[in-house]
C-alpha cells in the first residue's frame, strides 16, 4: 500500500523557518512526482510546489516564490518543503501528494491520486 506521512510543522514566529517532511512508503523515488498543497481556514486547497524527477522541473505558486524550497532525498523516499521567511497567511494544513505513476512524467501538478494526513503549520504576527 502506498502512503505518504506529513510531518515537521508547528507553531513560528513571522519570519522563522520550517521544514516539512514527506515520507514516501510502498513505492521508490527513481521516477516520481510530488507536490505540497496547503488549505488555509476559510479558503481552498492551494498547490503550492511540486517537483518531478523526469527532467527534474519545479514549481511554485506566485505567493511562496524566493521563500519555499522543494527537495528530495531518494534514498530516504523523502521530500522536503523548506519555508523561510514565513509570514502569517501561510497559516494552513500542509498536504503532500504524488503522483500516480501511470502517468508520470506528467506535469507534477497532475493526476495526483495518493494523499497525506496533513500536518498544520501557524505562523504568528
Amino acid at each position: 500500500e502506498v502512503q505518504l506521512v506529513e510531518s515537521g510543522g508547528g507553531l513560528v514566529q513571522a519570519g522563522g523557518s520550517l521544514r516539512l517532511s514527506c515520507a514516501a512508503s510502498g513505492f521508490t523515488f527513481d521516477s516520481y512526482a510530488i507536490a505540497w498543497f496547503r488549505q488555509a481556514p476559510g479558503k481552498e486547497r492551494e498547490g503550492v510546489s511540486c517537483f518531478s524527477s523526469w527532467d527534474g522541473s519545479t514549481y511554485y505558486t506566485g505567493s511562496v516564490k524566493g521563500r519555499f524550497t522543494i527537495s528530495s532525498d531518494n534514498a530516504k523516499n523523502t521530500v522536503y518543503l523548506q519555508m523561510n521567511s514565513l509570514k502569517p497567511e501561510d497559516t494552513a494544513v500542509y498536504y503532500c501528494a504524488a503522483q500516480n505513476p501511470k502517468y508520470f512524467p506528467a506535469d507534477c501538478m497532475k493526476y495526483l491520486e495518493v494523499w497525506g494526513q496533513g500536518t498544520l503549520v501557524t505562523v504568528s504576527s
